[in-house]
C-alpha cells in the first residue's frame, strides 16, 4: 500500500463551526489508526472573520504541518480566495458551488492589503477576481474541482427526515463539508459517525441530527463523485495512543502532579487550559479517592497571581496560567514570590506582541521578557517544553523544581502547541514523580526561622497553620523569621542566599531535563520550545538526502546550563539558531554564554507557526553556502 501523507484544510467564517469540523475529521483519522498533526488559525474577534483549521494525515510519524494543501474544504467564499492558491497541483477543492460567482470587493473581511495580492495573482492568470476565476486558475495547475451544493443537501435532508428546519441549518456545512471530504478519500463511514457522536457526546439529540447528516453527505459524494487520487484507509492501530490539544496535556499535566489551585483571567490562548481544568475539577485519584482542583476566574492578573501566592504559602501546589500581556501585569508579584521563597508556577502561553500585538497569533517574543520580568534580582526557573507530550511531563518537572528550589518558575508553552492537535503516546503516570523539597510536615520547636542559613541556601519551609511554624512574609527584605530589616550584612546574605539556589538547581536537575540532543554534527541546530517538530521533521527529509543536521533543544534557559551545552556543541563548526521571533532572543543567550556565536539565523515572526518544508529549504541553502545570516520566514495566509 501507497504511504499516506496529505493534508486537509477547511475553512469559514469564525464561530461557524471550523473547529468542531476539524475535530471530526482529525477524530475519524485517528480512529483508523492514522497519525495526526493539526493547527487552528484564528482572528482575536468574536464572529466573522477567516478561521481554517489545517490536519495533516500520515502513516508515519508526524510532528509539523507543511507547505501546501492536498484537499480545501471551504463552505464560504474567503476560504476561496484565500487558500486556493495554496492547493497542490495535484490536490482537491470541494466547495459551496452557489458561491462562485462572488467578487473579491463583496467579501467585507478580505483586507485590503490581501486584496490587491489577489488581484496581482489573479490577473497574471489572466482571471476575473471571482471565485470562479479562483476555481479557474486551481484547475489549470491540475486541481480537482468538486462542486456541492450543500444547501441542496439540506433541503433534501429536511425533506427525508420530515424535519423542515434542517433547511435553515446552514451551521451544519461543517460537518457536511466533512463527510464530503471523507466520501472522496474513502475512509469508512462508521469511523465518520463514530467521531460525530464523540465530539457531540454531550447533546443526544443534535449528535443523531449531524450523524444522519454526515452520513448522507458521505454517500452523496461517493455517489455522484469518482474517489479522489488520494486515498486514506486505516491501518494497524498503535495501542495507547490519544489524540491531545496542546493545552489539554499542561492542564491534564496539573492534575497528574498534584496541582489543587489554579487561578486565571482570561487571555488567548491561556484561557483554553483553565476552561479545560474548570471542567474537571473533580476526578478520581488512587484508591478511587476524590480529588478536586480549585480554578478561580479573577478580576485580572494581578489578583491571578495573588491568589496563586496565597494559596502556595498554605503548603498547596499552586499555579497560574498566562499569556503577555497578562504576564505583565504579574510582574510585580513575581518578585514578592521571588523574595519571600514562595514556590509557584506561572504556565506562560506566548502570542506575538508586543503589546495587543496579534492576540490569536503564535509567536516566541516572551523568552527574554521571563528571564528578566520584574525589578531587581530574584532567581526563578524558565522552562520551556516544545510539544504536546513533553507539555504533560514537564508540568510536573515545573511544579517539583518550583518546591525543590523554593523559588518561581515559568513554563514556557505558546500558541502554536496550545493549537495543535496530535496523536500521541497515552501518557504515562509512572513517569511522573513528586519532589516536595524541604516542606515541613512537623515543627517540634518554637522560635522556627522560615529563612535560616543552610548549606544549599534552601531553607525548610513551613505553611499557614502548622503548629510551632508561624512566619512572616513581606515585600521589603527580611531577617530570618521574615521581619523587614535592613541591615547591610543581612542584606548581603538574603540576596546571596536566594541566588545560591540557582547553583544548585544547575547541579540537580538532571543534564536530560536541561537540554535534548538528537545528536550533533558539524553543521548544528540550537532551539527551543515548539520550534521541536518542524526541526526534526526537516532534518529527517535532509537526511534522506544525504545530510548530517544536529539539534540541541534547550529547555532549562534560566539558570543557563553553559557548561553542559558547551559540551555538546565542543566539535560543531556552524550553529544555526531557529526561533520564532524578531531579535533571535535564544541566540542572545548563546552569545552571551558560549564562546562559539550564532553563525546563522532562521526567524519567523509574521505570527504563523514553522512548517518542515520552510525549515528544509532555509538549512538546505546554507548547506549549501547560499544563504544571508538571516532568514526570515513568511509561510502562511
Amino acid at each position: 500500500m501507497a504511504s499516506i501523507d496529505l493534508t486537509w484544510v477547511i475553512g469559514g467564517p469564525q464561530g461557524g463551526g471550523v473547529e468542531t469540523a476539524a475535530n471530526i475529521f482529525a477524530g475519524a483519522c485517528a480512529g483508523c489508526g492514522l497519525k495526526i498533526f493539526g493547527k487552528r488559525e484564528y482572528y482575536s474577534n468574536i464572529k466573522g472573520e477567516h478561521s481554517y483549521f489545517g490536519v495533516r494525515v500520515s502513516d508515519k510519524q508526524i510532528r509539523s504541518n507543511i507547505n501546501g494543501i492536498t484537499m480545501l474544504a471551504a463552505f464560504d467564499s474567503e476560504t476561496l480566495f484565500r487558500h486556493a492558491e495554496d492547493v497542490f497541483y495535484d490536490g482537491a477543492i470541494v466547495y459551496e458551488s452557489d458561491l462562485v460567482s462572488i467578487k473579491a470587493d463583496e467579501v467585507p473581511t478580505l483586507d485590503e492589503p490581501f486584496k490587491d495580492r489577489l488581484v496581482k495573482y489573479l490577473g497574471s492568470k489572466n482571471k476575473p477576481n471571482t471565485i470562479q476565476g479562483m476555481l479557474d486558475a486551481a484547475k489549470e495547475r491540475g486541481v480537482t474541482l468538486y462542486p456541492v451544493s450543500f444547501k441542496t443537501i439540506l433541503a433534501n435532508l429536511a425533506d427525508e427526515t420530515g424535519n423542515p428546519k434542517l433547511r435553515g441549518m446552514f451551521r451544519m456545512q461543517n460537518v457536511l463539508a466533512v463527510s464530503v471530504s471523507l466520501g472522496l478519500l474513502g475512509l469508512p463511514p462508521d469511523t465518520l459517525l463514530g467521531s460525530v457522536e464523540g465530539v457531540f457526546a454531550k447533546k443526544k439529540e443534535i449528535a443523531e441530527m449531524n450523524k444522519h447528516a454526515a452520513n448522507y453527505a458521505y454517500n452523496f459524494a461517493s455517489a455522484k463523485f469518482q474517489k479522489f487520487k488520494y486515498q486514506l484507509a486505516p491501518i494497524q492501530k498503535e495501542p495507547n495512543t490519544l489524540l491531545v490539544q496542546g493545552f489539554q496535556s499542561t492542564g491534564l499535566g496539573k492534575i497528574a502532579c498534584g496541582c489543587r489551585f489554579q487561578s486565571y483571567y482570561p487571555i488567548t490562548p491561556a484561557s483554553d487550559e483553565s476552561v479545560f481544568l474548570e471542567s474537571n475539577e473533580t476526578f478520581d485519584v488512587e484508591n478511587s479517592r476524590p480529588g478536586s482542583t480549585i480554578v478561580v476566574q479573577t478580576e485580572d492578573e494581578i489578583s491571578a497571581i495573588g491568589m496563586v501566592v496565597g494559596a502556595a504559602v498554605t503548603g498547596t501546589r499552586a499555579a497560574t496560567s498566562t499569556s503577555g500581556p497578562g504576564f505583565s501585569l504579574m510582574a510585580e508579584t513575581l518578585g514578592w514570590a521571588g523574595i519571600n521563597e514562595v514556590p509557584i508556577v506561572v504556565t506562560l502561553y506566548q502570542r506575538s506582541g508586543p503589546s495587543t500585538g496579534l492576540p490569536t497569533r503564535h509567536g516566541q517574543d516572551d523568552l527574554q521578557f521571563a528571564i528578566h520580568a520584574g525589578h531587581g534580582d530574584f532567581p526563578r526557573i524558565v522552562y520551556a517544553s516544545g510539544d504536546i507530550e513533553e507539555g504533560f511531563y514537564d508540568t510536573a518537572k515545573c511544579f517539583n523544581f518550583a518546591e525543590m528550589f523554593q523559588m518561581p518558575v515559568i513554563h514556557m508553552m505558546d500558541k502554536f502547541i496550545a493549537s495543535t492537535v496530535a496523536t500521541v503516546k497515552r501518557f504515562d503516570l509512572k513517569k511522573i514523580t513528586i519532589e516536595r523539597g524541604k516542606l515541613l510536615q512537623t515543627v517540634s520547636t518554637p522560635n522556627y526561622r522560615r529563612f535560616e542559613p543552610s548549606s544549599d541556601g534552601i531553607s525548610p519551609r513551613s505553611k499557614l497553620g502548622l503548629e510551632n511554624g508561624i512566619f512572616w512574609n513581606t515585600g521589603d527584605e527580611s531577617d530570618e523569621f521574615g521581619h523587614i530589616s535592613e541591615d547591610p550584612v543581612n542584606r548581603v546574605y538574603k540576596m546571596d542566599k536566594r541566588a545560591q539556589k540557582l547553583e544548585v538547581a544547575l547541579q540537580t536537575i538532571p543534564k536530560e531535563d536541561q537540554a535534548v540532543n538528537y545528536g550533533t554534527s558539524e553543521v548544528c541546530i540550537v532551539s527551543w520550545g515548539s520550534t521541536k517538530g518542524p526541526i526534526l521533521d526537516a532534518i529527517e527529509i535532509l537526511k534522506k538526502e544525504g545530510h548530517k543536521i544536529g539539534f540541541v533543544q534547550i529547555k532549562l534557559l534560566t539558570p543557563f546550563p553553559t557548561d553542559y551545552i558547551k559540551s555538546l556543541l565542543k566539535n560543531v563548526s556552524t550553529i544555526i539558531d531557529i526561533e520564532a521571533n524578531h531579535s533571535g532572543q535564544l541566540g542572545s543567550l548563546v552569545n552571551e554564554h558560549l564562546d562559539h556565536k550564532v553563525d546563522y539565523y532562521i526567524l519567523k515572526y509574521s505570527g504563523r507557526a514553522m512548517t518542515s518544508t520552510e525549515l528544509y529549504e532555509s538549512i538546505k541553502k546554507i548547506l549549501e553556502k547560499k544563504a544571508e545570516k538571516k532568514q526570515v520566514l513568511t509561510y502562511g495566509v
